[in-house]
């Protein structure tokens, strides 16, 4: 198992339990895997839902880490864009379609994709 910590540099619109748990890269690429091979004609609304913390707070631990946003504009456009995901208000609730959950787990899954390959580069470790 791959795991590292460099410590947070932004803040998220939400605390979740656990800041201090280090990025598990094998745990979040395989949760990325498995929810970007979803189906929407076959995929339960209860089976998604039960995948949207996970990769919510894998995105939120992401967005802490130092991945470089102070000198590279499209990896502060890729944070901006994982703020606004993990925002609260922007989260799917009961009162959203199958398929607008559907499409939140896919963007949130491959944002939290391309920073956990930042992150990788970034600290020198080995892709799962």
């Amino acid at each position: 198992m791959t795991v590292a910590s460099t410590g947070k540099t932004i803040e998220t619109a939400e605390d979740t339990e656990g800041d201090d748990t280090p990025i598990d890269v094998e745990a979040i690429s395989s949760r990325t895997n498995t929810i970007l091979g979803l189906q929407m004609d076959t995929t339960t609304r209860a089976a998604m839902d039960r995948q949207l913390p996970a990769i919510a707070g894998d995105l939120n631990r992401l967005l802490r880490e130092d991945l470089g946003a102070d000198d590279d504009n499209e990896v502060r456009q890729l944070l901006r864009q994982g703020t606004r995901l993990v925002d609260l208000t922007n989260r799917p609730t009961a009162e959203t379609p199958a398929f607008g959950t559907y499409l939140y787990l896919r963007d949130t899954a491959l944002l939290a994709q391309r920073l956990l390959w930042i992150y990788i580069e970034r600290n020198g470790l080995d892709a799962p």
